[in-house]
């Protein structure tokens, strides 16, 4: 895959250490998340590499360049702050100033609203429009000079679950344009939703850098019932696959080892070899919550 922008030991010390030696890389058509709680260093991140905030130490490379220069940046939308539009221009009006600013031909306004959901209230004064009506007309002004990148800073903060649901949906389309986007986020369920990848951040360190669907190796668990629930736990703790087997409630959960390949299918034929005739099995993998906690958690047991 094509790499949009590489990260090597970016670092920002201000009076603490804000980014620490931090790397990464992005590739083209996925959806990333900077993943951490308020003050780990997401937002100076963004600002290294968007040239407002000098890095202590580290490079970075946008489409093979070093570092971030002018015709860089017309290949990339980002939204870091609140936008500052005019209250009493139409949000179509707005738009034409921004237009003029990125240099970009007016034409694209109408096909910017279609894509945010507004093009039907263009002509409104952008002080009638909700908070996340102003949030979508943030999204389509980045989206102005057709970037090849969308930076987006907590795009969701704020907004009431149905302004959530309309911004995640304008994401998840913009990304099938093959738009690459990059989304700082302090919200796990966010994240686990609309990216594909992850880089978690704690403190200003990079905790974890990869697919969401692999934060961890969790190879997940079984549940199972039989009729004879005593029988199928001591055949259960025979079989070489699980590092652990315990019955919650009238559920037997079975851990599945790293090293085990095996199926759902596969255990119930095993099973039923043995005469054990299951009443119910599913496999599950631990949700992104729970990985994410048990990364955070080891990361302080080995600091």
């Amino acid at each position: 895959m094509e790499k949009i922008l590489s990260v090597k030991n970016l670092t920002k010390k201000f009076k603490r250490v804000a980014v620490n030696n931090i790397s990464f890389d992005v590739e083209k058509g996925n959806v990333y998340g900077l993943l951490g709680p308020n003050g780990s260093g997401k937002s100076t991140t963004f600002g290294m590499l968007l040239s407002t905030i000098n890095p202590t130490a580290g490079d970075w490379y946008w489409f093979g360049q070093k570092g971030t220069n002018s015709d860089t940046l017309k290949k990339i939308g980002a939204i870091i702050e609140q936008p500052n539009f005019y209250p009493y221009l139409s949000a179509e009006t707005n738009l034409k100033i921004v237009a003029e600013i990125k240099d970009t031909p007016y034409e694209r306004i109408d096909e910017v609203l279609k894509t945010v959901g507004l093009f039907e209230r263009k002509k409104d004064a952008f002080k009638t429009y909700s908070l996340g009506m102003k949030q979508r007309l943030a999204i389509a002004s980045a989206m102005l000079n057709n970037p090849e990148v969308l930076i987006l800073d907590e795009p969701t903060n704020g907004l009431d679950p149905e302004g959530i649901i309309q911004i995640r949906e304008i994401i998840g389309n913009i990304a099938k344009q093959g738009i690459t986007i990059i989304i700082a986020s302090h919200l796990l369920d966010e994240i686990e939703k609309i990216c594909s990848h992850v880089i978690v951040l704690k403190e200003g360190n990079s905790i974890y850098c990869g697919r969401v669907d692999e934060m961890t190796n969790n190879k997940g668990f079984f549940e199972l019932k039989a009729d004879n629930n005593t029988q199928l736990l001591s055949v259960l703790e025979e079989l070489q696959w699980f590092t652990s087997v315990h019955l919650e409630g009238d559920i037997i959960k079975a851990q599945i080892r790293e090293d085990a390949s095996i199926s759902a299918s596969g255990l119930n034929q095993k099973l039923a070899e043995k005469g054990i005739f299951l009443s119910h099995l599913t496999k599950k993998k631990l949700s992104l919550e729970t990985q994410f906690l048990e990364l955070v958690k080891n990361t302080n047991n080995h600091a």
